[in-house]
């Protein structure tokens, strides 16, 4: 499936994007948000992106290349943003991005195991430079944090019958294959009765696991941090979001900021694709975009939004 980038024309428009800024883009992917700020703010403008995923980046690279204009690409966890753009002499950003979903060259790719449509190992590291992947957590986690893992990271109504089922089955033979998980993971289902569904039983386990695996949740909160440290007084702050515990995240922090007199919240509300999206984009369904802007003066407190 080819990436599209989620909310593009808002992400763009709540930017407030002009030519010679200044912007971050903490998850450049593929660059397809990224292609669009760059060519927005050319031709004096100066785009920096990061990546978890080396992967992607040369893709990236491609990519912002052949629009044109200054920009620099970094491989890092966005939770390094303030090392990485201390190192670079950055600071002051007009705009930040930061999209927290998960490419559809990652999800489709066999080999990093992030699905269960085909067979393939249980890897889900964002970065495969990193150690540990999903199968050692499977295999060795205990039962309760197993448990934990489901219900906290993927809202799991069946996480200790499904923590248990995988503790009884690793002993004889451990998990490799996103197949072996998918297939326990019905199993518990049908034995509570569920029969059909749109979505697949598995897919909050195998949303809980990633999280888990590649820290995501600690990553975000930290990066978010640094994020508004980063912007310029007038910068905005852009998350989109996709699951309730990243969502949860940001409206925190975002009225933590608030409180602090860091700034406004822009989104009473978080904003949701538009139906033509979702159905040219399935993946963009449970999006949500929240809009954070830094005060012109310290202190200043305005309340014009607030969350709900």
């Amino acid at each position: 499936m080819e990436h599209i980038p989620v909310m593009l024309s808002e992400v763009c428009s709540y930017m407030r994007l002009e030519s010679g800024q200044r912007c971050l883009d903490m998850t450049v992917g593929l660059a397809g948000h990224s292609a669009a700020i760059l060519k927005a703010i050319a031709p004096s403008g100066f785009l920096l992106g990061l990546d978890r995923d080396t992967e992607t980046l040369p893709l990236a690279y491609e990519r912002l290349k052949a629009v044109g204009g200054d920009f620099l690409l970094r491989h890092s966890d966005y939770a390094k943003v303030r090392d990485v753009c201390a190192e670079l002499g950055l600071k002051d950003f007009n705009a930040i991005l930061c999209d927290c979903g998960v490419s559809s060259k990652q999800l489709d790719d066999p080999e990093r195991g992030f699905g269960f449509e085909r067979d393939c190992p249980l890897d889900m590291r964002l970065d495969r430079n990193e150690l540990l992947k999903a199968s050692d957590l499977l295999n060795t986690c205990p039962e309760n944090e197993l448990a934990d893992i489901f219900f906290n990271f993927g809202d799991e109504r069946f996480s200790r019958p499904i923590a248990r089922a995988i503790a009884a089955k690793r002993k004889t033979r451990p998990f490799a294959s996103s197949e072996e998980l998918a297939s326990l993971v019905s199993g518990v289902y049908y034995r509570f009765g569920f029969r059909r569904s749109k979505v697949h039983p598995a897919t909050r386990v195998f949303q809980a696991l990633r999280i888990a695996v590649n820290h995501e949740l600690k990553s975000l909160e930290e990066g978010l941090q640094g994020a508004e440290a980063l912007l310029a007084p007038g910068g905005r702050l852009v998350v989109i979001s996709f699951h309730s515990g990243e969502d949860r995240i940001v409206k925190n922090l975002f009225r933590n900021f608030k409180k602090e007199g860091k700034g406004t919240i822009i989104t009473k509300k978080p904003l949701t694709p538009g139906e033509k999206e979702i159905a040219e984009n399935p993946r963009s369904r449970s999006a949500l975009l929240r809009v954070f802007e830094k005060t012109s003066g310290q202190g200043e407190n305005d309340a014009q939004s607030d969350l709900q």
